[in-house]
């Protein structure tokens, strides 16, 4: 009988190497890349990836008004906030959303994918997202990271 001394390494905070990639949305559909972002975030691609520490790297997204929805969610689909008083739901179609906050979009996609908990916001203020093609993260020297 052979005993076998070797556990699975489980990473503390202190240990985490992050390294930042730049990912540009221009034609990619939105759920897609919502997955691949929230998987990068929480670190599932990682060999030491431990589910109670925020292991994952940074993201940076950019061209966010040229990702596209499928079908008929452009038209169909809504988004709702609510203010807390009675009748104070708000809704907003993804067409127009689109237009003004295209930023949104992604942002909402990766967080509703990522654990609803304390560790699911810190992930999530590793997600930057912008707009058009420029931003301000060169000092980063992020990698880009290809979806196909």
């Amino acid at each position: 009988m052979a005993i076998f001394t070797s556990q699975t390494p489980m990473l503390k905070k202190e240990e985490v190497k992050r390294n930042w990639y730049v990912i540009d949305a221009k034609g990619k559909v939105l759920g897609r890349l919502a997955s691949l972002i929230a998987q990068r975030l929480r670190g599932k691609h990682r060999p030491d990836f431990t589910p109670h520490v925020d292991a994952g790297d940074f993201v940076v997204v950019i061209n966010a008004e040229h990702v596209k929805l499928t079908g008929k969610k452009l038209d169909q689909k809504l988004y709702w906030r609510h203010s807390g008083y009675m009748g104070g739901l708000k809704l907003t179609p993804a067409k127009k959303m689109a237009q003004t906050k295209p930023e949104e979009i992604i942002r909402l996609a990766v967080k509703r994918m990522l654990p609803k908990n304390r560790l699911g916001r810190k992930m999530l203020k590793k997600l930057k997202i912008y707009r058009g093609a420029e931003h301000p993260h060169q000092s980063q020297n992020p990698k880009p990271l290809d979806l196909d």
